[in-house]
């Protein structure tokens, strides 16, 4: 559970929360939500689909069946597991194989309009010019390789992208004012009625926290409702631009498939609540699990068994930056145990200054350089330590311990 809180301490430190997607196995065992199934637990089977509602175990062609009705499928992943983005993929593949017209909804985009997505459905880009003109590592954080199969299968399929999260001053300033603080444009972005009383939704959000964490423990009540306010921001934006990415009028082959962070699906408390307020249409929830596991019934609708797999899929540094709120946009505040920046002998306080030549202005430039590598590759990092230019040799390398 630390891994959750240091996600959301990198988030705070660059000024912008990012809420951990992260599920970890006690928070699939809580007992919330839906009251026909909460009494109730089911197996997880290995490349298996489990309606929860029933126990039932089926396979992509029944889910796609079964999901007939449904106008805005949720699911759920962590964002650096490539097990949960296959299966996603596995899923959009067997709507669109029934007959359906997927539109693929985005947590990593804002909901402002994107032509770089319109650009790429229409196979006008390349990746290298649609990263560019997206700027993905300066909207989302994370390793673009975990999402090209899905991302290539739209273009393929000339299938819509579209972006559903809020931006990121308006979390802010929900964050610290609250939605009565937002102008009316923005306002109607939301669904009509925000909901942030739900006793069982506060409860599933402190649970992704440990009671002792350091960070935990220094926050006042204040910056607590704050980290609240924000994860409703999101629920809320994206759940209702999910149900806005329809078109009108409404042609009932297509459904809007979310790739959302786990924690923003589960128990059905997070966006699909919020939808559910003012939306008419049919609305469902697919979690990927690991096995072997037994989970509560109530954590999803569909909940599809994975393999437990060394973390991350892809490579990565290993390091938190500072952001916007230091002198030095790269300065380390944080090293990962056990990663590829810790054996490096990087340190916190180091201020990174080059990868392999690449410079590195901050975290956008890191994530973009470090996609070009694969695990096993050696470069060289160019750090400032106490005003002293050194270089230290790397390796990108698992180790036992990143498997959960």
């Amino acid at each position: 559970m630390r891994r959750l809180t240091r996600a959301l301490l990198a988030g705070l430190m660059a000024g912008v929360l990012a809420w951990p997607a992260d599920a970890a196995s006690d928070v699939e065992q809580l007992r919330l939500g839906d009251s026909a199934r909460r009494e109730r637990s089911v197996d997880v089977v290995l490349d298996g689909v489990t309606d929860t509602r029933t126990g039932e175990l089926i396979d992509t062609v029944e889910l796609a069946r079964r999901l007939k009705d449904v106008r805005v499928l949720f699911i759920g992943e962590e964002h650096t597991n490539g097990e949960f983005h296959r299966v996603q993929l596995n899923v959009i593949e067997a709507l669109h194989a029934a007959g359906r017209k997927p539109i693929i909804g985005l947590e990593m985009f804002p909901w402002d309009p994107q032509p770089a997505l319109e650009r790429w459905s229409r196979g006008e880009l390349d990746e290298a010019r649609f990263l560019d003109e997206s700027r993905w590592y300066d909207v989302w954080s994370h390793h673009y390789g975990h999402y090209r199969d899905i991302f290539r299968y739209a273009r393929d399929q000339r299938l819509k992208l579209v972006g559903l999260n809020a931006p990121r001053d308006v979390v802010r300033t929900v964050r610290s004012k609250g939605f009565e603080a937002l102008p009316p444009e923005t306002r109607r972005r939301f669904p009509p009625n925000i909901d942030l009383s739900n006793a069982e939704h506060r409860a599933l959000v402190r649970a992704y926290f440990d009671d002792d964490d350091p960070l935990h423990a220094r926050m006042s009540d204040e910056a607590r409702e704050g980290i609240y306010r924000a994860q409703v921001t999101w629920d809320a934006a994206m759940g209702w631009q999910a149900g806005q990415a329809l078109t009108v009028p409404s042609d009932p082959r297509e459904i809007v498939v979310v790739l959302i962070g786990a924690g923003h699906v589960a128990y059905d408390l997070g966006a699909a609540r919020q939808l559910a307020s003012g939306f008419k249409g049919g609305i469902a929830s697919l979690i990927p699990v690991t096995v072997p596991k037994r989970i509560n019934a109530a954590y999803a609708q569909f909940v599809w068994g994975i393999p437990r797999t060394a973390q991350p899929t892809l490579p990565v540094l290993g390091v938190s930056l500072m952001g916007r709120l230091g002198q030095q946009p790269s300065a380390v505040i944080q090293v990962e145990t056990s990663s590829s920046a810790a054996a490096a002998g990087v340190r916190v306080g180091d201020v990174l200054r080059s990868l392999d030549g690449t410079v590195i202005d901050g975290t956008a430039a890191l994530q973009r350089k470090v996609g070009e590598y694969d695990w096993g590759d050696a470069a060289r990092l160019e750090i400032e330590r106490a005003g002293v230019l050194m270089t230290l040799p790397l390796v990108f390398r698992r180790t036992t311990q990143d498997a959960r």
